[in-house]
C-alpha cells in the first residue's frame, strides 16, 4: 500500500465520520452564543436519527431514492420543534439548562426505543434501503493527487457541512442577526436596553442548534449506521458538544475539532487496513476519541472563554 493510498484512506474516513459532529458542533454554537448551554445536543441527535431512519424505511416506496434526502430535512424540522422543550425549560420557566438538557436526552432515548418498539414490534429499525452514499465529485475527483484525497469516495453531507461551516460563521460574525445573538449571550441586559427581544433571540437559537443536531443526527443514521437502536448515536453528540468547546464556540474552531475526532473515530474502522496500525487491538482504536476528547478538554478547556451570560437565565429588569 503506497503512502498516497494511506493518506486517502485516513482523509476520507475523517471526512466521512466527522460530518454529524459538525453539524451538532454548530447547533452548539448558536445555543450557546446566545447564552443557553444544551447538553441536549445527544438527544437531539438521537430524535433526528429516529426521524431520519423511520421516515426513510416508510416512504422508500414513494420517495425512491431521494428519501434519505427528504428525511433529512425533516428531521431538521422535527429536532427544532423539539428542542423547544429545552428552550421553554431554560428560558420561559428559567430551569437549570444542565438539568433541562439532560431531561431532553432521557426522554428523547425512552421516547425513540419505545416508538420503535410500538412501530416495528422490536427494538430496533430493519437496515435503509435507501442511504446517503458514498461518491465520487465529476471532475474535481479527476485532478491528480488531490482528486483522490478529498473528492472520492466521500458523501455529499461531508461538503455541504463544511460550507455549513462558512456560512455559519458569516451569519453569527458579518450580520446584524450575529451580532445580536453574541450580544444576548455575552450581555443579555445591555441587549435589552438597546431594544433587542433577549427571549426571542434564545428561542430562535435553540431551535436552530435544534434542527442542526437533528441534522447530524440523522446524517450518522442515513450515512454510517444505516439503522436505529437506542444505541445509535452512542455519546455522538457529547463528542460534538467537546468540539464546540474545544473549538472555543467559534464555528471554524468546531470544525477543526470535529475533524480532529472524526480523524480518531475513523482510525477505529479504517485502522485494521493501516499497516502502522495492524497490529493495535480494535478496542483501543474504538475508545480512542474519548480518551482524546478528555485530553483535549483537559488541555485547552480552561484556555477557552464561554460568552459571558452562558447559563445564566435572563430575568428583564434584573441584574
Amino acid at each position: 500500500m503506497s503512502f498516497l493510498d494511506i493518506l486517502a484512506i485516513i482523509i476520507q474516513g475523517t471526512l466521512y465520520t466527522a460530518a454529524p459532529l459538525i453539524f451538532t458542533a454548530l447547533g452548539g454554537v448558536f445555543s450557546e452564543r446566545s447564552g443557553v448551554v444544551n447538553i441536549a445536543l445527544e438527544g437531539l441527535m438521537l430524535f433526528g436519527a429516529f426521524i431520519g431512519i423511520v421516515t426513510t424505511l416508510l416512504m422508500s416506496d414513494t420517495w425512491g431514492a431521494a428519501t434519505p434526502w427528504i428525511s433529512l430535512v425533516i428531521a431538521a424540522v422535527g429536532c427544532g420543534l423539539f428542542a423547544l422543550l429545552h428552550a421553554v425549560a431554560s428560558i420561559t420557566f428559567k430551569a437549570d439548562q444542565v438539568v433541562s438538557g439532560v431531561a431532553i436526552n432521557f426522554l428523547a432515548l425512552g421516547l425513540t426505543v419505545f416508538a420503535i418498539k410500538k412501530i416495528f414490534g422490536k427494538g430496533q429499525t430493519d437496515v435503509i434501503q435507501y442511504r446517503v452514499d458514498k461518491m465520487d465529485i465529476p471532475v474535481l475527483s479527476d485532478i491528480p493527487v488531490i482528486g483522490k484525497l478529498f473528492f472520492t469516495s466521500i458523501p455529499l453531507t461531508s461538503y455541504i457541512a463544511i460550507a455549513m461551516v462558512f456560512l455559519v460563521w458569516y451569519i453569527i460574525y458579518k450580520t446584524p442577526f450575529g451580532l445580536r445573538l453574541r450580544a444576548v449571550g455575552e450581555h443579555p441586559m445591555a441587549a435589552d436596553t438597546m431594544g433587542i427581544n433577549v427571549y426571542k433571540m434564545r428561542y430562535t437559537a435553540v431551535v436552530i442548534s435544534g434542527m442542526f443536531a437533528g441534522l447530524g443526527g440523522a446524517v450518522f443514521a442515513t450515512s454510517i449506521s444505516n439503522n436505529f437502536s437506542g444505541g445509535t448515536i452512542a455519546g455522538q453528540g457529547f463528542l460534538a458538544l467537546a468540539a464546540m468547546i474545544f473549538g472555543k464556540w467559534h464555528p471554524i474552531g468546531a470544525l477543526g475539532a470535529a475533524l480532529f475526532f472524526g480523524f480518531a473515530q475513523s482510525l477505529g474502522v479504517t485502522g485494521g487496513t493501516l499497516p502502522l496500525l495492524q497490529n493495535i487491538p480494535p478496542v483501543i482504536l474504538i475508545i480512542l476519541p474519548y480518551v482524546l476528547t478528555i485530553f483535549a478538554l483537559v488541555g485547552f478547556v480552561g484556555r477557552s472563554e464561554a460568552p459571558k451570560a452562558l447559563g445564566a437565565p435572563y430575568e428583564k429588569g434584573k441584574r
